[in-house]
């Protein structure tokens, strides 16, 4: 077994979510002589999140825009830490219900996803700028 840890940045989006498999695959050049294995995908964002969802109609990505918006409000009384703006908290609080990582199979150096899978970058700040990712691949390598 292969361990492979990469860093890798991403962005920066607009607020929203973002299909952003081929770019991460795109800088992991690596993924291409793994046989069989898992990639752990990791933000090291609090404000930011990754998840798995449809990746052929857009507008999933905005129907989970305005689901989260909606869920999760900005300027809600019972918010505190409101120093950084309005939507600050909420993408703290939205990036906690999706999660910072996923966990992905790689098969004969492609990420092995369903047929409508795609890994989101879910960028709940107006302006979170550009993201830091760590991906790790755990894998037996190809013969070449």
């Amino acid at each position: 077994m292969n361990i492979i840890p990469k860093s890798i940045t991403l962005g920066p989006f607009a607020r929203g979510f973002h299909l952003v498999t081929d770019e991460i695959a795109r800088q992991l050049p690596e993924l291409r002589n793994v046989r069989a294995g898992l990639a752990h995908i990791h933000i090291l964002h609090t404000s930011a999140s990754l998840t798995l969802n449809e990746n052929a109609d857009p507008t999933v990505r905005g129907d989970f825009e305005r689901w989260f918006n909606r869920a999760v409000p900005e300027n809600a009384p019972y918010y505190r830490h409101t120093s950084e703006g309005p939507d600050d908290m909420p993408a703290h609080l939205k990036a906690s219900l999706l999660g910072s990582g996923v966990l992905v199979p790689v098969r004969d150096g492609r990420f092995l996803l369903g047929t409508w899978q795609g890994i989101y970058l879910g960028e709940h700040r107006e302006h979170g700028g550009a993201r830091r990712i760590v991906v790790t691949i755990f894998g037996e390598k190809t013969d070449c």
